[in-house]
């Protein structure tokens, strides 16, 4: 990237928050926090760039380990006691976790969730940070998620220089499996789990459905599934028999369109069959997410394989879906037997009381900031997430609040560098004003 753009870049951040400081609904403390916010922004955006240059792909265990060295000096240079949680176990880097205790023994605890690693593999060639324009970065992670692990990092380093944090109790977890889970989960995910059970608030810093209007109060779980469907070989002249039956390809036709019929108007409920192979062999990887089929036009398939996951708003929902996926497998074709076998999973964030009121006290930063109402976001617009594996074990929890973008998962990833130093200034400004709760 030239120096020119560098600073062209800067120069936009820092003018379309110039107005803020002397916003009257904010006090002292608060109009300081935006000052802060504000000097600390040209060290952001070398710090994103810094992290986005480092391949970090889920399965690269040593560039996940640099991402992570990486915010751990920047955590430990603001103060906070920060350990390395190795994730050999589940086959995974692993995470760090960092740590401020308040002196006072009833400050409200807040976990904080980002994640070092991205969906690009050591040797995929999306490899840099480029500066596009002012306003735009590309970069592999650069939006999912290191742009949203700096604004985590900025925030409270912005306090931090202000003696502000003395109120709060922080854990940050930048996990190094979100994008490509450790199994088992009951491990991968247990720094999650065991930081929720501590804290009273949970925020997540993953960029949502990428609109600065909305935040996360909800999101679907994760579960994948598979079908597995074998059915008598023949001769093709004897399908439909009465000795023969209707093969393993109709059978699995059959099931899948019998889902569709049955489960697609449910509100917030999906599944995808993402893969499917089938045949007189065929094979499925489940490691690799790859399929291998020989068959003939003239010979009956025998064998059917499909792969896909499940997505929905809460645990009930989650468990009347698999009750009549259940139902209709079990309903063979003449002369075909199948199996459904689901995964351990993501599981659901509920739209609770206590989320919608953490949603209102973003809103209102934001808006007192001079910025945009924040709405629940449709949680439809985006995926899974680890905040999910904390939010039952939280008082209140909210996700989405990172650095916005477009074309995550993709090599058209890009990053919205306007929402910098709002989005840093918000979450600043709301941990400030959960420690006066």
């Amino acid at each position: 990237m030239s120096l020119l753009k560098f600073s062209q870049a800067l120069i936009f951040i820092l003018a379309s928050t110039l107005s803020l400081t002397s916003h009257a609904a904010l006090n002292k403390n608060e109009r300081e926090i935006v000052k802060q916010v504000e000097q600390n922004m040209p060290q952001a955006l070398k710090e994103i760039k810094q992290a986005v240059n480092i391949n970090s792909g889920s399965l690269n265990i040593e560039g996940v380990k640099k991402v992570g060295a990486l915010a751990s000096e920047q955590l430990k240079a603001i103060g906070f006691e920060v350990e390395w949680l190795d994730g050999s176990a589940f086959n995974r880097a692993g995470h760090v976790l960092a740590t401020h205790e308040s002196n006072d023994p009833d400050a409200i605890k807040i976990l904080m969730i980002g994640h070092l690693d991205t969906v690009f593999a050591k040797h995929d060639n999306f490899t840099t940070y480029k500066q596009i324009d002012e306003h735009t970065a590309s970069g592999p992670g650069v939006a999912d998620m290191k742009g949203g692990n700096t604004i985590i990092i900025t925030a409270l380093k912005s306090l931090q220089a202000l003696n502000l944090l003395e109120n709060v109790s922080v854990k940050v977890l930048l996990t190094g499996d979100e994008e490509s889970s450790g199994r088992p989960l009951s491990l991968s995910k247990k720094a999650i789990v065991d930081g929720a059970i501590w804290a009273d608030v949970a925020l997540g810093f993953e960029n949502g459905d990428n609109n600065i209007k909305t935040a996360m109060a909800a999101r679907r779980g994760y579960t994948g599934w598979t079908l597995n469907v074998t059915a008598n070989a023949a001769h093709s002249s004897q399908i439909f028999s009465d000795n023969v039956g209707y093969g393993a390809i109709y059978e699995a036709s059959r099931i899948l369109n019998d889902f569709r019929e049955q489960l697609a108007t449910q509100p917030n409920l999906t599944f995808n069959p993402g893969l499917i192979v089938g045949g007189t062999n065929a094979n499925y990887d489940s490691a690799n997410s790859s399929a291998t089929a020989f068959g003939k036009s003239n010979v009956i398939a025998q064998t059917v394989h499909v792969a896909g996951d499940l997505r929905a708003l809460s645990p009930k929902q989650v468990e009347g879906a698999k009750k009549v996926m259940q139902q209709i497998v079990a309903k063979s074709l003449n002369g075909s037997h199948a199996e459904l076998i689901f995964e351990d999973g993501y599981p659901p964030m509920g739209l609770t009381k206590g989320n919608k009121k953490l949603l209102a006290l973003y809103s209102q930063a934001s808006q007192d900031l001079g910025y945009n109402k924040v709405e629940a976001a449709n949680p439809r617009n985006a995926g899974a997430a680890d905040i999910s594996f904390a939010a039952n074990h939280v008082d209140m929890a909210l996700d989405g609040l990172g650095l916005m973008g477009s074309g995550a998962h993709t090599k058209n990833e890009t990053a919205d560098l306007t929402s910098l130093n709002k989005n840093t200034a918000k979450t600043a400004l709301l941990i400030y004003r959960l420690g006066q709760l």
